[in-house]
C-alpha cells in the first residue's frame, strides 16, 4: 500500500512542484522548481492561458456564519445553514464558523483569525453574527459562559467595528438574537448533567433586546428570533429540540426568516460558470476561461 501511494504521490508531486520523503516515520514536503509544458503544445497553450490571467482563480463570493452551537449545528440535516447553502449553491459559499459553547467575549478574540484583511474579506458578501444563547447564562449557575449584558453589547459592537476595519461594511452584516428559552425542557437537560436550570427566558429576552439595539445603533440588519418565535403568544417550544437548540421546525423557521433579510442582498447573485449546455463543445476553454465565466 505504501509503495502504491508513493508512486501515485511521485506522479502528482512531479507535476505540481512538490517533493516528499519519509523521515522518522513522517512525510516531509518541500516545493521544487518544475518545468512548464512547451507553449507550442495544446496543453502548453492551456497552461499559459491560465497562468496569464484567463484562468485565474474564481473569486467565489462567501457568506460567513459566526455563532455558537446553534450555528455549528446549522449544517446538520435540515439545518438552517444547510438550507441556505442549498439555496445559494453555485452562487456563493456558505462558511460555517459556529463554535459550540462560545460567547461574544471569546468570539471577539478569535474573529480576526477567522476573517482577515485579504481576498477572503474582499469576497465576503455577508456575515451573520448569532450569539447570546450562552452569554445570557445565569452568572451564579454558569459563570464559565456568562457575559454581562453591558459587555455583550460592547462585544457585538467591537465585532462589527472589526469587520468594518477589514472593509466588510455594516450593510453586509446581520445580527441574530438568541431564540427564546423553553425553561422546563432545558431544566431537564441541566438536571441530567447534575446542575440547576442555568438560563431563563426573560433574561434571554434582555439580551435579544440589547442585540436589536446594537443593530440599530451600528446600522446593521437584525433578525429578532426571540420576538418572532413568541409572536401572538404562540407555543414556541416546537421550535426547540431541548429547550435551547433548534428543532427541524425551528431550523426551517430560522432559514425562512433569515432569507427574508438576505434576499435583497443576495437574491440576484448570478450562477457561477456557464450552464453545461452553453459550454462550447469544440472549444470549452473559450467558454470556461473567459472573464465572463467567472465574473
Amino acid at each position: 500500500m505504501l509503495r502504491s501511494f508513493t508512486s501515485l504521490f511521485s506522479f502528482v508531486s512531479g507535476r505540481h512542484g512538490l517533493s516528499a520523503q519519509i523521515k522518522d516515520g513522517y512525510w516531509q514536503f518541500r516545493r521544487v522548481e518544475v518545468s512548464r509544458p512547451a507553449t507550442g503544445t495544446l496543453w502548453g497553450q492551456f497552461v499559459s492561458r491560465c497562468v496569464n490571467g484567463g484562468g485565474r482563480m474564481i473569486a467565489w463570493p462567501r457568506v460567513v456564519l459566526l455563532g455558537d452551537s446553534i450555528t455549528q449545528f446549522a449544517f446538520e440535516a435540515d439545518g438552517w445553514g444547510a438550507t441556505l447553502a442549498d439555496r445559494l449553491v453555485r452562487k456563493c459559499d456558505i462558511i460555517n464558523r459556529g463554535l459550540s459553547g462560545y460567547n461574544t467575549r471569546w468570539a471577539k478574540i478569535v474573529l480576526p483569525r477567522l476573517i482577515t484583511r485579504d481576498s477572503e474579506a474582499e469576497n465576503t458578501i455577508a456575515v451573520i453574527i448569532f450569539f447570546g444563547a450562552n452569554d445570557c447564562s445565569l452568572k451564579d449557575e454558569n459563570p464559565q459562559q456568562h457575559i454581562s449584558l453591558a459587555e455583550y453589547r460592547e462585544n457585538l459592537k467591537n465585532m462589527i467595528q472589526y469587520l468594518k476595519s477589514v472593509n466588510i461594511t455594516e450593510d453586509k452584516i446581520v445580527l441574530i438574537t438568541p431564540p427564546p428559552l423553553e425553561e422546563s425542557a432545558w431544566e431537564q437537560q441541566c438536571l441530567t448533567k447534575g446542575c440547576k436550570l442555568n438560563r431563563l427566558n426573560s433574561v434571554a429576552g434582555e439580551y435579544a433586546h440589547a442585540c436589536v439595539e446594537v443593530a440599530k445603533c451600528c446600522g446593521t440588519s437584525v433578525l429578532d428570533l426571540w420576538t418572532l418565535m413568541q409572536k401572538d403568544k404562540q407555543d414556541f417550544s416546537t421550535y426547540l429540540s431541548d429547550g435551547l437548540h433548534l428543532s427541524k421546525k425551528g431550523n426551517d423557521f430560522v432559514a425562512a426568516q433569515l432569507w427574508s433579510v438576505l434576499e435583497e442582498k443576495l437574491g440576484t447573485l448570478p450562477l457561477l460558470l456557464p450552464y453545461w449546455a452553453d459550454v462550447d463543445r469544440k472549444n470549452p476553454e473559450a467558454s470556461l476561461l473567459e472573464a465572463s465565466a467567472w465574473k
